[in-house]
């Protein structure tokens, strides 16, 4: 029988390692899988690089991790978003490495590493900073950046509903980086405000299929 639902936090994430590589979901605070992000803080693993679209608002979710001292690295569109101190701090004094990524190329990036693709051409950022070190190319008189692909060891999202398969549903704007991150990491956990009986979720309300899934837990946030 396939059941995707864990007891705690603690559980779904077993096997993070130290140095990891972890998409997190979220846009500000929609969809910010904050309480498996203090769960992880309190499992003591270091040394992460943080795939996100912003480095943490106030003192929460990513903001609490680099508070703890536990990020060496993030890759994100927002670095200084509105509420976002913390990380301005560490970066100023060279305790945290920023790499920074336009937001539908950072999107195109995790997509690619879910499908498999070895890297895609791109315009924006031509011309810019963020276009130094990279293979620059001509195409029909235009001129692109080439981007790679971003794996990553695991995705932690927030999702709204799920069943033990581990289909998802998503509320509102919570949606956003979900479904592609829950694609790209090598194991998807996932936090959800309530997990129902199997079909009591309309097939074509799913957004998110279980084979994307590998852990679900009801925190009932």
């Amino acid at each position: 029988m396939i059941d995707k639902i864990v007891a705690s936090a603690a559980v779904a994430l077993d096997g993070i390692r130290d140095g990891a590589t972890i998409l997190v979901g979220g846009f500000g605070e929609a969809g910010m899988p904050h309480e498996l992000l203090h769960a992880l803080i309190e499992r003591g693993s270091r040394e992460l690089t943080i795939v996100t679209n912003n480095a943490g608002v106030g003192q929460t979710g990513i903001a609490a991790l680099l508070s703890a001292g536990r990020v060496a690295k993030i890759v994100c569109s927002f670095p200084r978003s509105a509420g976002s101190v913390l990380f301005d701090e560490l970066y100023a004094k060279g305790a945290v490495e920023l790499e920074l990524v336009p937001q539908g190329t950072l999107s195109e990036r995790i997509r690619a590493g879910a499908a498999g693709i070895g890297g895609f051409y791109v315009k924006t950022g031509v011309g810019t900073l963020l276009a130094e070190g990279k293979e620059v190319r001509e195409i029909d008189g235009e001129t692109y950046l080439f981007e790679r692909p971003i794996h990553a060891d695991a995705a932690l999202i927030k999702a709204d509903r799920a069943d033990r398969w581990g289909n998802l549903t998503y509320r509102a704007s919570a949606r956003n980086f979900g479904p592609v991150m829950a694609s790209a990491g090598k194991v998807t956990i996932v936090q959800v405000r309530e997990v129902v009986a199997l079909g009591a979720i309309d097939p074509e309300q799913v957004v998110t299929p279980g084979i994307f899934v590998d852990r679900v837990w009801e925190c009932g946030r």
